[in-house]
């Protein structure tokens, strides 16, 4: 399972990684593996904002559907355009060009709560 060192993850398997201002987020290695094939992703607005752990859309697999929840409180200004006609890259590459949003934090503080590599590594084991 890939778990790259320089993210911080939520408890809900995403991904947050700061780039310049903003923050990318996504879903981790591990729960794509765990959804199986995704055909579809559902995605707010540009400039929509979210609260922490607020539902901000969907991952549809062959399997399940799977709601997306925020890992910090967060306005969306770029969304992954890829991901429209191209779901599967979630699968084949959720740490680089499977990224779901771009956001502002709107509450910095949300940052220090998520879990470092090692830390979420420990709770996939335990999954």
């Amino acid at each position: 399972m890939n778990i790259p060192e320089t993210l911080k993850y939520s408890s809900d398997d995403e991904w947050v990684k700061k780039d310049g201002d903003t923050y990318l987020i996504g879903i981790t290695d591990f729960a794509q593996d765990q959804l199986g094939d995704i055909v579809f992703v559902e995605l707010p607005e540009v400039g929509d904002e979210f609260e922490k752990d607020g539902g901000y859309g969907s991952v549809e697999s062959v399997k399940t559907v799977s709601d997306l929840l925020a890992p910090i409180a967060c306005k969306v200004v770029e969304i992954n355009p890829a991901l429209e006609d191209a779901p599967e890259t979630l699968n084949s590459d959720p740490y680089g060009e499977g990224w779901i949003l771009k956001v502002e934090a709107t509450n910095e503080a949300d940052l220090d709560e998520l879990l470092s590599s090692e830390d979420y590594q420990k709770r996939v084991d335990e999954a």
